[in-house]
């Protein structure tokens, strides 16, 4: 089974007319180039949504509209006016848990979402199985998978969740080619879209692409482990959130615990909370060598600083006089310990912590000792990752993997 992507852009295209915004405008020279409405035609038959320009958008990727024998909405009913080429078929839309078989072969299910659309299970005569999804749409009530898809196609930009959904019913594994398609100027422009969707799992192609479904592709796997640097405000957290976005289980340890009494920090906290995923569990702990030790869900620690703290303040390391007697040499067993529970577990975890240093020298003894041991359990827990990130301004930039 072929799928061709007439187009992989969000409903209004990607850029959008006279719009200045960044995404727009890179993407004009990006080597995807720029972006039509996504429509899909299926092995030159079944043609899923109806976007301005779809005949010449078929003629420049080498194919024609003159073999569709049926044509299928995906958009909401009062979704974006539809334009039928001539000589195809009237539109229509499966009602949702009912099937279309085509004379050609091809099985058509209908998939309910979670907002206003309908999504496709396309089967081909070889057996091929693909979804595809309309713009911010996740299935709903995803039940355990037979067999994973050999293509899905999904809006991975708003909708990353959905992701997380068909991985934890097994309709996504290993081998599934997951593609990016109603990509508009909400996303980031090229190569950190790129960046960001290979952090997930996913891919982006152009205009004119046409998938094979079974066909091998090199899509880089989600690192095991990943350490999220920055300073205060840079965009660090977020970014640590995002590479785990596309996971349904994510159990989130926060290191901060409660202050009782501080508004300010339960604000803190409670924003935080609130742009987690619902399905996300928290816990409140230091104690992260027995979550590393053993087999579970992802993981997600903010911040290793706070740890360090925690672990400073109970060695005693703020009174110089036990710091120099036993508490440097605690520390750094305590950090040894972390360093090989993060070295030897079997879990996808994303930690995230503060980078510190670069700006004046701490005026006190006990701040330029906090500052050098966050400093060498940086590195301690970088050098023991596949993944590193400093972000800085909210832009990610990659030093290791």
């Amino acid at each position: 089974m072929e799928l061709t992507l007439l187009g992989t852009g969000g409903p209004e295209g990607l850029p959008l007319p006279d719009c200045p915004c960044a995404s727009c405008a890179g993407a004009i020279g990006d080597r995807d180039g720029p972006r039509a409405a996504t429509a899909v035609l299926v092995d030159g038959v079944l043609l899923l949504d109806l976007t301005p320009g779809l005949a010449f958008a078929a003629a420049r990727s080498g194919h024609s509209l003159g073999g569709v024998r049926q044509a299928l909405l995906s958009h909401p009913h009062d979704g974006p006016a539809v334009e039928i080429p001539v000589g195809l078929p009237a539109p229509g839309r499966v009602p949702d848990g009912q099937e279309l078989t085509l004379l050609t072969g091809h099985r058509v299910r209908a998939v309910p979402t979670d907002a206003p659309g309908t999504g496709y299970e396309i089967e081909g005569p070889d057996g091929m199985l693909a979804l595809y999804l309309p713009p911010g749409c996740a299935p709903a009530g995803v039940q355990e998978a037979a067999a994973p898809y050999n293509v899905v196609l999904f809006d991975a930009v708003d909708r990353p969740d959905a992701l997380g959904r068909l991985r934890a019913a097994g309709a996504v594994g290993p081998t599934t080619d997951v593609v990016a398609v109603h990509i508009d100027h909400s996303a980031p422009p090229g190569a950190e879209l790129r960046r960001r969707l290979a952090a997930l799992g996913v891919r982006a192609v152009p205009d004119g692409t046409t998938l094979v479904a079974g066909d091998y592709h090199d899509v880089p796997d989600v690192p095991r482990r990943t350490l999220v640097l920055g300073g205060a405000r840079s965009g660090k957290s977020a970014e640590a959130e995002r590479r785990l976005a596309a996971f349904s289980d994510v159990l989130y340890v926060a290191t901060g615990g409660t202050r009782e009494g501080d508004q300010e920090w339960a604000r803190r906290v409670a924003l935080h909370r609130d742009r987690r995923p619902g399905t996300w569990a928290t816990q409140e702990t230091c104690d992260l060598v027995p979550l590393l030790a053993v087999d579970g869900p992802p993981l997600l620690i903010d911040c290793l600083a706070l740890w360090l703290t925690s672990a400073m303040d109970s060695v005693g390391a703020w009174d110089d006089e036990k710091w120099s007697s036993s508490g440097e040499r605690e520390l750094h067993a305590r950090v040894a310990e972390l360093t090989a529970a993060w070295r030897g577990t079997r879990r996808t975890v994303v930690a995230v912590s503060n980078e510190v240093g670069s700006g004046v020298v701490p005026g006190t003894a006990s701040g330029r000792r906090f500052r050098d041991e966050l400093g060498r359990l940086n590195a301690a827990v970088a050098g023991e990752s596949e993944q590193v990130l400093l972000v800085v301004a909210g832009q990610a930039v990659s030093l290791r993997g």
